[in-house]
C-alpha cells in the first residue's frame, strides 16, 4: 500500500473528518485539561492539529505542534486560521529538543506507542516543562498491545471470541494491522509508564481508561470496545 493510498484512508476516518467530537476518548479526557488561558502548549504527534486549535480556541499564549507527516501537517495549516498563536512543525518527536521550562502543558494524542524509548521521551518532557506544567497524554493501552496484531480471536461461525492478551511482560516491538497496512508499535507495560513518571519526579494526577461514550456505542463494532481497554490516558504534574 503507497502512503498516499494510506493518507487518502486515513483521511476518511471518523475522527479525522470531525475531529474531537467523533473522538471516543474525548469525554473522558477534556475534563482532564487544564484552563489554557495563557498557557504555552506542546503537542506531540500533533496530527490534524485538532488539540492546538483546542488550546488556542481556550486561550492559550501559544501552541506548538509536532508531527512527522508533512501531509498531515499540510491539513492542520489549512484548517488553521493564521492569525492564531499556533506553529506547526514537522520532526519526530524523538529528535526534537527545547529549553527547560519552555512549555506549561507538554500533550500526545494516540502517538507514544509509535515511540520505542519512552522514558528517555519522558525525561525530556520533565525538562520541557516549568514548574507545575502537565504532561498529558493518550496511548494505546497496554492489553491492546500486547499480543501485537490487534485483532481479535473468532470462533468457528467468525464471531468475535475473545481479544487475545499475549507477552504481555516481553515489552519491545510488535507489528499491528492498520487500515489494511503493517504498522510498527512499541508495546511497554503499564508499569513501564507509571512507575517510569514516578521515578522521574512526576506526580500522577489522573489515570484513565476510557471506555467508548453512551453516544457511540449504536456504531458499527463499538460495544464490542466494551470487551478490552483500547486506550490509557494519563495526566502527571512536574512538582513546583
Amino acid at each position: 500500500m503507497t502512503t498516499q493510498f494510506f493518507f487518502e484512508k486515513y483521511s476518511h476516518m471518523a475522527r479525522s473528518e470531525q475531529g474531537l467530537a467523533a473522538a471516543g476518548e474525548w469525554p473522558s479526557l477534556r475534563p482532564l485539561l487544564p484552563d489554557f488561558t495563557g498557557l504555552r502548549l506542546l503537542d506531540l504527534g500533533c496530527g490534524y492539529g485538532w488539540h492546538c486549535r483546542y488550546a488556542a480556541a481556550h486561550g492559550a499564549a501559544s501552541a506548538l505542534g509536532i508531527d512527522l507527516s508533512e501531509k498531515m501537517l499540510a491539513v492542520a495549516r489549512e484548517k488553521t486560521d493564521p492569525a492564531s498563536p499556533i506553529e506547526y512543525r514537522r520532526a519526530a518527536m524523538e529528535d526534537v529538543d527545547f529549553a527547560p521550562a519552555s512549555f506549561d502543558v507538554v500533550l500526545s494524542s494516540l502517538a507514544l506507542h509509535y515511540v520505542e524509548d519512552f522514558p528517555a521521551l519522558a525525561g525530556r518532557v520533565f525538562r520541557w516543562l516549568a514548574p507545575g506544567g502537565q504532561f498529558i497524554f493518550t496511548a494505546e493501552h497496554p492489553v491492546f498491545t500486547a499480543q501485537g496484531s490487534q485483532d481479535w480471536l473468532y470462533g468457528p461461525d467468525g464471531e468475535i471470541a475473545c481479544f487475545p492478551v499475549d507477552r504481555y511482560y516481553c515489552e519491545g516491538k510488535r507489528t499491528a494491522h492498520f487500515l489494511g497496512e503493517a504498522v510498527t508499535k512499541y508495546h511497554r507495560t503499564l508499569t513501564t509508564y507509571l512507575e517510569g513518571l514516578l521515578r522521574l519526579g512526576f506526580v500522577l494526577e489522573h489515570v484513565v481508561e476510557p471506555a467508548p461514550p453512551e453516544n457511540m456505542l449504536d456504531l458499527p463494532g463499538m460495544r464490542d470496545e466494551l470487551r478490552r481497554p483500547m486506550m490509557l490516558i494519563v495526566c502527571a504534574r512536574r512538582p513546583g
